[in-house]
């Protein structure tokens, strides 16, 4: 660890549990002018979670658009029927294409951050499966990255959407703002964020749902987080 870091742990009192408002105090006010590495880091926000992770019906997975974006551009890659290239076009996406963009893809050209697909190109799609699925680029109807909008689907990506699962360990662990941006809009992110994976309970999770939640930045310290202090 770092002098930095060391430094501004000191700083925390690690026996309290900090309001958000306290939190990004300490992060905008001491941190980010005292402490923080010389990029923009991003706020992390992790959240450990009450479910049976083994069990396949307490899945903790969707997608939200933050309402400030993540101050970062995102590269989008549409994979659509070749009698809709125009749409594609006109959507802004960066790549776009049909089994010939399936082919580039196999071939190992893979410079974008989100894939979307039409739902009637999904079974051609599938044979990216093993190529995309361990990085987390599939297009998946649960994250809205198979949709026929693909207008709407593509601004909302490059607007602000982020993608959220439960690991293994039941930990949901998403870049949800950049240091730089202002406090009440990195607040704003923070409460959309939690409020949809408040509304991704499932139905058969049994018990306390959440359990703990920290904030973060890139080479911060993390910051236990009181989650009444979420609720509006």
């Amino acid at each position: 660890m770092s002098k930095r870091v060391s430094k501004f742990k000191k700083v925390l009192d690690k026996s309290k549990i900090y309001t958000l408002d306290e939190s990004l105090s300490f992060m905008l006010e001491e941190y980010s002018k005292k402490y923080s590495a010389k990029f923009n880091e991003t706020i992390d926000f992790v959240l450990k979670l009450g479910i049976d992770v083994k069990q396949s019906d307490q899945i903790v997975r969707g997608a939200v658009s933050l309402p400030n974006g993540l101050g970062k551009k995102r590269k989008v890659a549409v994979i659509i029927e070749s009698s809709r290239l125009k749409e594609a076009e006109e959507s802004g996406a960066e790549e776009y294409g049909d089994e010939k963009l399936i082919e580039k893809i196999k071939a190992g050209a893979i410079d974008f951050d989100v894939c979307v697909s039409t739902p009637g190109m999904m079974p051609k799609v599938s044979s990216l499966g093993k190529l995309l699925g361990p990085k987390g680029l599939m297009p998946n109807p649960k994250l809205g990255t198979v949709s026929d909008d693909i207008k709407t689907t593509v601004h909302h990506i490059k607007n602000g959407q982020v993608e959220f699962k439960a690991d293994k360990s039941g930990i949901v662990h998403v870049g949800v703002a950049k240091i730089n941006f202002e406090k009440e809009k990195i607040k704003q992110n923070i409460i959309q964020f939690y409020n949809a994976i408040l509304a991704a309970k499932p139905a058969k999770s049994k018990g306390v749902y959440m359990k703990a939640l920290f904030l973060s930045t890139t080479h911060g310290p993390s910051i236990r987080l009181d989650l009444k202090s979420l609720v509006l």
